[in-house]
């Protein structure tokens, strides 16, 4: 007697390759991080103390969180200037990066070079990129601006025509800060380049001949095509720009949190740190879900 087993849709034969690719991913989780993820709850609420042969716990309850919050003097002023920072980066760093995938999207002599060069500050180095782009670019680029106090990266002429157009003086604030953080900018867009060019070419070709022939523009193609199309690009590169913006070694807060653990000693406190600023980057990343999760359009199969 022969059994029939029910056809499995296309969806769900999707799905089951979800699984079996995020599969080492969870395996890897449970045997290498939810034990040490959870002993580091343990370490936030215990005064933590290295001795030859290991360490010792020592109960002190919130008491890491109070000396984080009331008595660290730092903690919470780079967490802002952290977060700000980030604020600025994102929309730069999106805008370029949509406009870099869309040109290397275009056939040219050199595309192929022109995509390597564009990903070379993931293969490089980038901390000793970024030094020698502020060094050797920006040194020779500073200009002061009125009612500031300092130098900051940018052109005074191109400062004091946006001045004289009154322009608010908070977007003008806005460009010079991105233009001062353009090697960062750069240097975080290289993934989300790769990311928004791959939704470039998966979008059908037939779908642009058939707005063609209907008369639309490449404006009304861009706007009514492209943009819906790539929208849930936009929102996975966001949550990449924020988690790898508030992860990486070069972050202010990161190093704040290593040196109060190896430097001062006081690894309860660290862990502490380290939680609240999971929680906070938790909460962003939340936020942006409920906000733009809305507004993006997935096709349908």
């Amino acid at each position: 007697m022969n059994i029939k087993l029910p056809r499995l849709t296309l969806r769900r034969k999707r799905a089951m390759w979800g699984y079996v690719f995020t599969a080492p991913f969870a395996i890897g989780f449970v045997l290498f991080f939810l034990a040490p993820m959870l002993q580091s709850i343990q370490f936030a609420f215990n005064e933590l103390t290295m001795t030859a042969s290991g360490f010792n716990l020592h109960n002190v309850g919130w008491e890491n969180f109070r000396y984080v919050l009331q008595v660290d003097p730092d903690f919470l002023q780079i967490f802002t200037e952290t977060t700000l920072g980030i604020l600025i980066d994102i929309p730069a760093v999106i805008i370029f990066s949509f406009f870099a995938a869309s040109l290397l999207n275009q056939r040219f002599r050199g595309r192929t070079i022109a995509r390597v060069i564009f990903f070379m500050p993931v293969v490089l180095t980038a901390g000793v990129i970024y030094e020698l782009e502020v060094q050797d670019i920006f040194h020779h680029m500073r200009a002061y601006v009125p009612g500031q106090d300092g130098f900051i990266s940018g052109s005074q002429a191109l400062i004091g025509l946006m001045f004289r157009l009154q322009i608010p003086a908070a977007f003008v604030q806005y460009i010079i800060t991105a233009v001062g953080r353009i090697p960062a900018i750069i240097n975080a867009s290289a993934i989300p380049i790769l990311i928004f060019l791959a939704g470039l070419q998966g979008i059908p070709s037939s779908l642009y001949e058939c707005a063609k022939i209907e008369g639309a523009t490449g404006w009304e193609s861009f706007w009514k095509i492209t943009f819906p199309l790539i929208s849930p690009l936009f929102l996975t590169n966001i949550v990449y720009i924020i988690v790898d913006s508030f992860t990486t070694p070069a972050n202010q807060l990161v190093d704040h949190i290593y040196k109060t653990a190896w430097l001062r000693n006081m690894f309860g406190a660290s862990v502490a740190m380290t939680w609240m600023y999971f929680a906070a980057i938790a909460v962003i990343i939340l936020l942006v879900f409920a906000v733009l999760s809305r507004r993006v359009v997935y096709m349908e199969e």
